[in-house]
C-alpha cells in the first residue's frame, strides 16, 4: 500500500470536493475553484469531511498513480484555502523587476529588458528595498502552474556558480566554484 495514497485528506469548513461522472475531481473553496482528471480506475469516497483515494488493485501502474492523485487532491484542497506562495529573488548589479498588470518587466543584464506575461491565475509583485536584493513574489491557488510559471522566470537568468548572479528561489542555496587561481 502506497504510504502518500492511503493518508486521508482532511477537508476545511467552506470546501467542497465532488466528482463529475467523467472522474474529475473539482474542489471549490474561498480562494477559487480547481479542477483535475483522474485516471479512470481511480475512485475517491468521502465520508463526512474525509477523502480517501482509492486504488482498484496492486497493479505497479495503480500503485503509482494511487500517491500522484492523493498529492494532486491534497494540493488543491490547500490551494483552495491558503493558497501557494514563491519567492525569486534577483542577484546582480542593476538586476531589478516591475510589475504592471499581469506582465513582469524584468532588467537581468542583456541588452534589452523581458517581459514576461503571468497567467491570469498567478498574482505577483515585486519589491526592491535599498541594501536588499529585489524580489519577485507569485502566488497561486494552483501549485502545479505556480512552479511551472517560476521555473520559467528563474531559467531567464540561471544562477551561475562564480559569483552567484542571476534569477533563485529564496530558499535555494548555490554551490560556489573558486575562480581563477593565479599561474605562478
Amino acid at each position: 500500500m502506497s504510504r502518500i495514497g492511503k493518508r486521508e485528506i482532511v477537508v476545511p469548513a467552506g470546501v467542497t470536493i465532488s466528482v463529475t461522472p467523467a472522474n474529475e475531481v473539482i474542489v471549490k473553496g474561498p480562494k477559487g475553484e480547481l479542477r483535475q482528471l483522474l485516471d479512470r480506475d481511480i475512485t475517491i469516497k468521502q465520508e463526512g469531511n474525509i477523502v480517501n483515494i482509492v486504488r482498484p488493485t496492486d497493479q505497479i501502474r495503480h500503485r503509482a498513480l494511487h500517491g500522484l492523485y492523493r498529492s494532486l487532491v491534497s494540493n488543491m484542497v490547500i490551494g483552495v484555502t491558503d493558497g501557494f506562495k514563491k519567492v525569486l529573488e534577483l542577484e546582480g548589479v542593476g538586476y531589478r523587476a516591475a510589475v504592471t498588470g499581469q506582465q513582469i518587466d524584468m532588467a537581468l543584464g542583456f541588452s534589452h529588458n523581458i517581459i514576461f506575461d503571468l497567467p491570469s491565475e498567478v498574482k505577483a509583485s515585486a519589491t526592491a528595498e535599498k541594501g536588499k536584493r529585489p524580489t519577485i513574489t507569485l502566488e497561486s491557488t494552483d501549485k502545479q502552474l505556480l512552479g511551472q510559471v517560476a521555473a520559467k522566470i528563474r531559467s531567464l537568468r540561471k544562477p551561475e556558480p562564480y559569483k552567484g548572479k542571476g534569477v533563485r528561489y529564496s530558499d535555494e542555496i548555490i554551490r560556489r566554484k573558486a575562480g581563477k587561481s593565479a599561474g605562478k
